[in-house]
């Protein structure tokens, strides 16, 4: 017989049940229970982003040449709000929750909007104000330059749309739900799958708007997202409510979340760099060489979900327990994190570096082009668990609220990249396996800065 409770018995409040998970339960079933959803959403963004390659490819090379100069600035824009602001946001919600106080997570979430918005006029008014000028200067010419500018100025237009939709979802992931982010990211990837094809080319009473219509189906599904979100922090029993306080800026809080979200958002203009610097460096070893390290290199957009699905997690558990006091707890969580995300690349690394085909013959089959596609594999791919461990604890830093050796170890792999590839190229002359080195060695110095710097104590002094 089914137990009945009285009609005045206290409901278990599920906010503070997400904290108290987050503070007390087990380390490892805790980080993949939140960390699941993440990963799976991710994969999603990831599929919608090769689906539109194929999509604008359909309508011709001048729209993927276009799309191609395009997408550089909208992945910073995208990692600066999801990764840098967004981060930022998910850890300082979730110190405010872990320390007990509603009132300052409240507030925190409105004070990240402000500067989400902010920071999408600057983005708009630098892209449609200088993307011509920013897109010749990347290569652009003719038809190829004219579909850069359709598709960016739809794009940066809504440039509010994707920083809402990212930062409401760092607040609700700050407030222990990673369900839901995730969720709107498939449901979202989903309504893009149809939309896009149909804005681009049109169907029936629709017309086809080309170009600008893959942008224009980006924005819709992300305001789509963004609405449900506003409905959950809107709720009247939820740990956070964009309506508890008035909106207005506060210094101190801006200060809260900009002392870690402005070193967050350097990590991805830093991380492009060092790809930008190797691709240039493997340039001088020729078209072939250039390609078999694009097709192999682009193994590591199939880590990056993975680091960060984990990473999102790791932020928000750090971050709830740095707020409680719980120090020695939060640096447990971040190696736990950090070892299962270096266990799962480097598993993933040392397969390939064995196997090299298992990867390069899903593109090509060109003798050259596999050869040099398979040094890379072989010499790099081994330092895979590096590349995780550091994205893996570069998420955990944001959620302590300590960011210069997240920083120093970017800038460490930057500096390997552009010595030591300056020195093999046109000092040594050495083959490309020489720098394929160089790159292997970035990746370790990267993932080995930040694990000596937390067991050194650089969260605890």
């Amino acid at each position: 017989m089914s137990a009945v409770l009285p009609v005045d018995a206290p409901r278990a409040d599920p906010a503070q049940t997400r904290v108290q998970q987050m503070l007390h339960a087990p380390l490892l079933p805790t980080l993949f229970r939140l960390a699941t959803p993440n990963v799976m959403g991710l994969f999603a963004m990831t599929i919608v982003i090769g689906y539109d390659g194929y999509i604008l490819g359909l309508v011709g090379a001048d729209a993927l040449a276009g799309i191609a100069l395009v997408f550089p600035l909208s992945m910073l824009m995208l990692q600066m709000s999801a990764g840098g602001i967004g981060g930022a946001t998910t850890a300082a919600v979730a110190r405010a929750l872990g320390a007990g106080r509603r009132e300052d997570a409240s507030r925190l979430a409105q004070q990240a909007l402000l500067i989400a918005a902010l920071l999408a006029v600057l983005f708009m008014a630098a892209m449609l104000g200088g993307g011509r000028g920013i897109f010749a200067a990347m290569g652009g010419r003719g038809p190829a330059l004219e579909a850069a500018l359709a598709y960016s100025n739809a794009l940066f237009a809504g440039a509010a749309v994707i920083w809402f939709t990212n930062v409401l979802a760092a607040v609700v992931r700050g407030a222990g739900n990673m369900l839901l982010p995730s969720l709107l990211l498939v449901a979202t990837a989903l309504m893009h799958l149809g939309l896009s094809p149909l804005l681009v080319f049109g169907w029936g009473p629709v017309p086809g708007i080309g170009v600008a219509g893959a942008a224009l189906s980006t924005l819709t599904v992300n305001a789509l997202s963004a609405v449900v979100m506003v409905a959950w922090l809107l709720r009247r029993d939820g740990a956070v409510h964009l309506g508890r306080t008035p909106w207005w800026p506060q210094r101190s809080l801006w200060r809260e979340i900009l002392r870690v979200g402005l070193p967050a958002s350097l990590s991805p203009v830093i991380s492009n760099a060092s790809i930008a610097a190797a691709t240039a460096f493997v340039g001088h070893y020729g078209t072939a060489a250039l390609a078999g390290y694009g097709v192999a290199a682009r193994l590591e957009y199939i880590l990056v979900p993975i680091a960060f699905g984990f990473g999102t997690a790791l932020t928000a558990m750090v971050a709830t327990n740095m707020g409680a006091g719980q120090a020695p707890r939060a640096v447990r969580v971040a190696w736990a994190g950090g070892a299962v995300v270096a266990a799962i690349t480097g598993a993933i690394g040392v397969a390939t570096a064995i196997a090299p085909g298992l990867w390069m013959n899903l593109f090509t089959q060109d003798a050259a082009v596999l050869a040099f596609g398979a040094s890379y594999l072989n010499i790099v791919g081994g330092c895979y668990g590096f590349f995780g461990l550091g994205l893996a604890l570069f998420f955990a830093s944001q959620g302590a609220g300590r960011m210069f050796w997240p920083l120093a170890g970017s800038m460490g792999r930057l500096v390997i990249l552009g010595v030591g590839g300056w020195l093999c190229v046109h000092v040594f002359q050495t083959s490309a396996s020489g720098l394929f080195a160089v790159v292997a060695l970035s990746l370790v110095v990267y993932g080995s800065t930040l694990a000596i710097a937390i067991r050194l104590g650089s969260w605890t002094r």
